[in-house]
């Protein structure tokens, strides 16, 4: 009966406090926290100080663990709690500078500027509730003590988020190995252009079977254990007067991020005589990242500009601690580093640094290349004025004060959305870019001796592209390629235009827009380009002899709309199809594992359609004598799909339905335990839609046979400056990062149904309909 006793007493201690009255230290004056249905605090507050003590305490609360893991990533920290599972993750970050910039960025803040005195009184709350509330249970499982937050702790999260929207690092050493073990012909099948004059390095490192890469592999497994999700893609659009029915402007984003429990977005209400903003947070910062009010909105997608570039180093020979510059050797810097490793003994590092950036070798293990390759990131390179540019955006009282906000974001590179009562619409591609000689290919390893590959300079961002009140009356992002900057396109990582030519296709069929139908466009799962893709493949393999399950599977991909429904049959071919083409068309040059990376990058979604159509070098099976051709591989690529479905899905083709191998499941980093996966994981769930539709629901292909989602929308948000108090949102699992609490995962199920529930901002409204109020004294 004891033993019961103290069990139920220390499960009351983990619960959240939604209800009473708190006596806090650094608040002036009370504060109110009204909690909706759904646990959005709604916190009013006589003075923004207060308000944002008000907002780290509630944040804290429900998102302590998380805010716990994710300021540990950029310093090197979660082996501490981990061991020596995430030890190559932390190797990796040490090395890549956040840790060092973060330090340098914080020296030079101005502590009287109101976004220092925000921020602070943001940490102020954090560290009172570390200090008087309650432990998450997560604490407890991994023996770590909570310790008090600082203002470098919200720069390492803002440099981690930086890092986690680059694509140089997955792609650029791939693309390199490629290049120099197959040649340039196949690196221009894949869409890049290659100067045909580059030159091929003497003493990379070859294999005699296929092509290998250590490097992106390496970082691909520090990368691996993160327990935050990384930063994925997007969508957003914003439509004109014009072209609603009501005459005022609808705006839409869904930002596309890597699942998990909890999800990444903190939504909080914040209201005082000055300010009011709805905002979506990061764990453990202060200003929102999307937001409105009832003036202005915005939110965000990646820009996919290229802002990593590797750079080869040459050792001098006779002295190991100096490297070739163009006027002479000159000496690596060096620093040592320790990472704790909870179990097991400390790991000390020593780093090397170029003039172009950390050297990687020796650092993401594995890494065989007989030259040193050093990372230089836009980044740690530029002044760091995120968390003035952040606090300017949720401040803003009008587009002219929110473009002030544009030059103060260098890295990462964003597509800022926005749109406001006074129905100006606005999309602004922000970020430091750089202009590069003409015959530099960023998506290379470049020559860092010659001084030849160096940047020419870095761009003022009024060169930016960028769309303000547009005559054809809106404006979208779906992460595709830019307008030209200075005459060109300017290089990156972008993706197809699918997602995007699929948003233009339905903003153009119609001048009378709703908010219903924002919504509902927000979950179209229609994905033309696949199934103009797979009638291309039918028609070039069409005359030759098929089964009689083939002929029926040809029959429903010749009549498939591209639409991805759970019950719908086509998807589920064609995915299992483009996985044998892949493996069939690539695996045959590429090691195992090298394959793998390719297949993960952004780079992949935007060849895998155009290569289908033309005839190739990579379809040719250097293992066989044979020369084949795109249609023998497209036709050994079908068969093979229709043969594997049929053993893993049953010979009844009507069961081979999307929902069996689509799924979405939110992982919680304790939820690896398996005796715990179902406490801390939320799921698994079966989901509509696919890669690249516009409810982006992305999986890697495997040999599977499943579809295992993990990422997608980390929120759909729909603004309606017509009904501003009836905007409409929804989050992936729930507000809370507490197991115990009810708010856990209580808008799970509606994500994946498709709902939608509102973003209160009538104060009438939410006291009358809030089930917990909160008082901080």
């Amino acid at each position: 009966m004891l033993i019961c006793i103290g069990i139920y007493i220390f499960y009351r201690t983990l619960l959240p406090t939604y209800n009473g009255n708190l006596d806090i230290a650094n608040v002036q004056e009370e504060v109110t926290i009204h909690y909706d249905t759904y646990g959005i605090p709604h916190i009013y507050a006589n003075n923004e100080t207060d308000a944002f003590t008000a907002l780290g305490f509630v944040h804290a609360q429900d998102r302590l663990w998380q805010m716990e893991l994710i300021r540990r990533i950029a310093p090197g920290r979660l082996s501490e709690v981990f061991g020596e599972a995430t030890l190559p993750t932390d190797r990796f970050f040490v090395a890549s500078g956040i840790d060092e910039n973060s330090e340098k960025t914080v020296n030079t803040l101005d502590k009287n500027s109101k976004s220092y005195k925000l921020a602070q009184a943001y940490i102020n709350g954090i560290n009172e509730f570390i200090e008087h509330g309650a432990t998450p249970i997560e604490f407890y499982l991994t023996g770590i003590d909570k310790t008090e937050f600082t203002i470098k702790d919200i720069h390492n999260i803002f440099g981690y988020m930086a890092f986690s929207f680059a694509m140089a690092h997955k792609t650029d050493p791939l693309l390199t190995s490629i290049q120099q073990e197959l040649g340039n012909e196949y690196l221009t099948d894949l869409g890049l252009h290659i100067d045909p004059k580059t030159t091929l390095l003497q003493n990379y490192p070859k294999n005699t079977a296929k092509v290998k890469n250590t490097l992106v592999s390496s970082i691909d497994k520090a990368l691996k254990p993160l327990p935050i999700p990384q930063f994925i893609g997007s969508n957003s659009w914003v439509i004109a007067p014009q072209k609603t029915a009501t005459g005022k402007v609808l705006f839409a984003n869904d930002p596309h991020i890597g699942f998990s429990q909890p999800s990444v977005w903190y939504e909080a209400h914040v209201h005082t005589p000055t300010y009011e903003m709805y905002g979506y947070h990061l764990a453990g910062t202060p200003f929102p990242m999307l937001g409105h009010n009832r003036k202005i909105a915005y939110g965000m997608t990646m820009f996919e500009n290229d802002d990593i570039d590797f750079y080869w180093e040459e050792n001098n020979t006779t002295d190991a601690s100096q490297y070739k510059t163009p006027t002479g050797f000159a000496t690596f810097e060096t620093t040592t580093k320790t990472i704790k490793v909870k179990d097991a003994d400390d790991v000390t590092l020593t780093l090397k640094r170029s003039v172009h950036g950390p050297i990687l070798n020796g650092i993401a293990n594995g890494i065989d290349f007989e030259k040193p390759v050093a990372m230089c990131w836009v980044y740690t390179q530029r002044k760091n004025q995120l968390l003035e540019a952040c606090y300017r955006m949720s401040h803003a009282e009008n587009q002219q004060e929110f473009e002030q906000t544009v030059g103060k974001i260098h890295a990462p590179g964003l597509n800022l959305m926005y749109g406001d009562a006074e129905n100006n619409i606005g999309w602004y591609a922000v970020g430091q870019l750089i202009e590069r000689p003409s015959h530099v290919n960023s998506k290379l390893i470049l020559n860092g001796s010659s001084g030849k590959d160096e940047p020419i300079r870095f761009m003022d961002a009024s060169e930016n592209p960028r769309a303000t009140n547009p005559p054809w009356n809106y404006v979208y992002s779906a992460n595709n390629q830019p307008d030209s900057i200075n005459g060109s396109l300017y290089p990156g990582y972008y993706l197809p235009e699918n997602r995007a030519k699929r948003i233009v296709e339905l903003i153009e069929a119609k001048d009378t827009w709703t908010k219903a139908d924002m919504m509902e466009m927000t979950l179209d799962v229609t994905a033309k380009v696949h199934a103009e893709t797979i009638q291309e493949v039918l028609k070039l393999i069409e005359n030759n002899e098929f089964s009689a399950k083939e002929k029926q599977a040809i029959t429903v991909l010749q009549n498939w709309n591209g639409d991805n429904q759970l019950t719908d049959i086509a998807p589920t071919m064609y995915h299992s199809f483009i996985y044998q083409y892949l493996k069939n068309t690539f695996a045959d040059e590429l090691d195992q594992e090298t394959f793998e990376m390719l297949i993960k990058t952004h780079i992949l979604k935007r060849f895998t359609s155009p290569l289908l159509y033309q005839e190739s070098v990579w379809y040719d099976d250097v293992s066989t004598e044979k020369e084949e051709t795109r249609k023998d591989i497209l036709l050994k690529s079908f068969k093979e799909a229709i043969a594997n479905l049929e053993t893993q899905l049953g010979k009844d083709m009507n069961a081979w339905t999307w929902n069996k191998v689509h799924t979405v499941e939110h992982p919680h980093p304790i939820g690896q335990v398996e005796s715990l996966r179902s406490f801390f994981n939320v799921g698994p769930y079966e989901v509509p839609g696919t890669r690249e539709v516009i409810n982006n629901l992305g999986y890697h292909y495997d040999n599977s046979g499943t579809y295992k989602v993990y990422f997608g929308p980390s929120t759909r948000r729909i603004v309606d400056f017509s009904d501003i108090e009836n905007s409409m949102s929804i989050l992936p699992t729930g507000q809370s990062g507490n197991p115990f609490s009810e708010h856990y995962d209580d808008q799970a199920a509606m994500y994946v149904q498709g709902k939608f529930r509102k973003m209160m901002l009538n104060k009438e409204e939410i006291e009358r309909t809030a089930k917990n109020t909160l008082t901080l004294k």
